[in-house]
């Protein structure tokens, strides 16, 4: 008798490609027009599917320069506040 091979429902989205950078944290900046939780911009999350391992490396390799864009505070108590002499 034949053994049934099981397989786990994650084993059947592992692929040998580049993964999205994706961390389920969608929302675009206003201004920036870059996702704030994978950094990449709406262009190249809905092309992402399409773009061939090359692209997809290219992108990747830009992510962490874009994350400093976000890092300005847009106001809040914090911007109220007079601050210390530099």
């Amino acid at each position: 008798m034949a053994r049934k091979r099981v397989v786990k429902d994650e084993d059947v989205w592992k692929r040998d490609e580049i993964q999205s950078p994706c961390i389920k944290l969608c929302v675009v900046h206003p201004e920036e027009r870059i996702c704030v939780g994978c950094y990449r911009s709406i262009a190249e999350i809905s092309g992402w599917s399409r773009m061939t391992a090359a692209e997809r490396a290219a992108v990747m390799a830009e992510l962490p320069a874009r994350a400093p864009r976000l890092a300005k505070r847009r106001g809040g108590r914090s911007a109220r506040l007079p601050r210390a002499a530099e």
